[in-house]
């Protein structure tokens, strides 16, 4: 993902014309086509072939999709990130690039077929009306959302509309006996990029990056503001995760911590010209310490900053290696609704790297790569790690720094790969606990909601009743796991995420991190 920007270039209308979606119309094969598309090309080849399906095949067959496997065709030939999106993905791709989407700003599941608010985000319309987590949505105008036949989609088309535009929504809220009614303007919900910021001690600040969309730089720039005031001296970027993004976005928040002129990257294309990107004065954090921690899923955008900072001597790098993601996307409209992200350059670290992992065996070889780092012992010690002297760079200071596939961090933290800690992982990204912490809140919603955060920290504990309520869930959905030596990791990450649903992010990333080994390490570090 990481690097694109969103221009629409003609160099696409070929390729466009060649799977017949660019123009308008059908093409008419024989004479017709081979005067539009000028002689016996390969472009007429494919475009005739479409229109003889078309027409003349014995079955009704839907040539969008034959188009849409022709695209997908053609670009798995190029490389990894070279992708086409369907015009059903691209609203939601490009809301959560964008940063934001117009809607009235909920989290919900379809609870017992009735629309259950999961929690109303923060500075969201239906905040500012009063709905909460728990809340039951009856209807919207008058329009039932119960029922099996209601579905998610029908739900969020019910929901979405124009900015500025109300809806009356109908609510059953526990513990009241009456139906309540909100009416809810519609607006622009912010996607938050900035997941949490909080102090860890008194002089280090710690911000969490969940991608780089167009509001991050702003979103990062204010969390860095206010840690500034609480006594933030030192800095803990948390990119773990982090796929990528807008290469703009890296760019901005890479400057925050650079002094003006220097390197952030460069970017050379198919004709090799090359563009270099500096930093400005503009920076907020250009003096402080900085940690920056990175994982095997930290990737594109993310490597941007690790590596600028790294190879500017201006950041430590905690983790392990990243995913190795070297090529800069451009997306281009394609005039049906879809688009297609297209790689139209390389990136290069401040000394000269390109982390791009080779991709040269296919695109199955190339994400089955993640698989070899397990086996050849890279996660658990930086010594298993491969680097090539042909790859090596010098930063202005003498450090030595790799490329070819990823960012190697300053201090290496182990992966715990114990099979009932990945399985707690899994069961936490997957979704699984999120809705299983969702259904015991809904056992005592009236007391929960009324809690204040203090209260919620010091008087909720997860009993072993719980974990072995939540074994039991996981079991029912077939998903086996064993705790006996993580039943008190599992107690942390439930009331993590019930503190998610009751009190935002922060508070989810308070607690999580508190028996985090790399931020253990970088307190340490802060301490020397």
């Amino acid at each position: 993902m990481g690097g694109y920007q969103k221009k629409y270039l003609p160099i696409f209308f070929c390729i466009a014309v060649v799977i017949g979606i660019a123009i308008g119309s059908k093409l008419n094969y024989g004479a017709a086509s081979s005067t539009i598309l000028g002689g016996n090309s390969k472009k007429e080849k494919l475009n005739r072939l479409i229109d003889y399906i078309d027409y003349e095949y014995v079955d009704p067959i839907n040539t969008d999709s034959i188009v849409d496997v022709t695209v997908n065709g053609i670009l798995e030939n190029l490389d990894p990130h070279s992708v086409y999106i369907p015009p059903s993905e691209l609203q939601e791709i490009t809301e959560s690039m964008k940063g934001d989407f117009v809607g009235i700003g909920i989290s919900f599941y379809d609870y017992n077929d009735t629309i259950t608010v999961t929690r109303a985000l923060p500075g969201g319309p239906s905040e500012k009306v009063g709905i909460r987590g728990g809340d039951r949505i009856i209807a919207a105008d008058g329009k039932s959302l119960t029922g099996r036949t209601v579905i998610s989609d029908t739900v969020v088309n019910q929901l979405k509309g124009k900015a500025g535009t109300l809806v009356n929504l109908t609510v059953l809220r526990p513990g009241t006996d009456n139906l309540l009614n909100f009416k809810v303007k519609r607006d622009v919900v912010p996607l938050k990029s900035v997941d949490a910021f909080y102090m860890l001690t008194d002089t280090l600040g710690y911000i969490k990056v969940n991608r780089f969309a167009e509001s991050t730089p702003d979103e990062f720039h204010t969390a860095l503001q206010n840690l500034k005031r609480k006594g933030a001296k030192e800095l803990v970027l948390d990119l773990r995760g982090n796929p990528g993004g807008y290469i703009s976005a890296a760019e901005k928040v890479a400057d925050e911590f650079l002094e003006d002129d220097k390197l952030i990257l460069f970017t050379k294309n198919k004709t090799g010209k090359i563009e270099n990107t500096f930093a400005t004065g503009e920076g907020d954090f250009e003096t402080g310490q900085v940690y920056v921690l990175i994982n095997e899923n930290s990737a594109s955008a993310s490597e941007i900053v690790a590596g600028a900072l790294q190879d500017n001597d201006r950041g430590v790098i905690v983790g392990r290696r990243s995913f190795g993601k070297g090529l800069v996307q451009r997306e281009m409209d394609l005039g049906d609704g879809s688009a297609v992200r297209l790689t139209i350059a390389r990136y290069y670290t401040p000394t000269g790297r390109s982390i791009q992992r080779p991709y040269d065996e296919g695109n199955q070889a190339y994400y089955e790569d993640y698989l070899k780092r397990y086996k050849n012992g890279e996660m658990q010690s930086v010594d298993s790690i491969s680097t090539a002297d042909s790859l090596r760079y010098v930063t202005p200071k003498g450090k030595v720094v790799y490329g070819g596939g990823g960012i190697i961090p300053d201090v290496f933290i182990p992966k715990d790969t114990n099979y009932e800690k990945e399985a707690i992982i899994y069961a936490l990204r997957s979704g699984a606990m999120s809705r299983f912490v969702f259904e015991l809140l809904e056992k005592r919603r009236v007391y929960y909601n009324s809690l204040s955060y203090a209260t919620f920290e010091q008087d909720v504990e997860i009993t072993d009743a719980d974990v072995t309520a939540f074994v039991g869930y996981l079991n029912d959905r077939n998903l086996k796991i064993r705790i006996k030596d993580y039943k008190n990791d599992l107690k942390r990450y439930i009331k993590a995420v019930m503190a998610q649903q009751l009190f935002g992010n922060t508070i989810y990333e308070k607690l999580i991190n508190d028996e985090d080994p790399a931020i253990a390490k970088i307190k340490e570090l802060s301490r020397s």
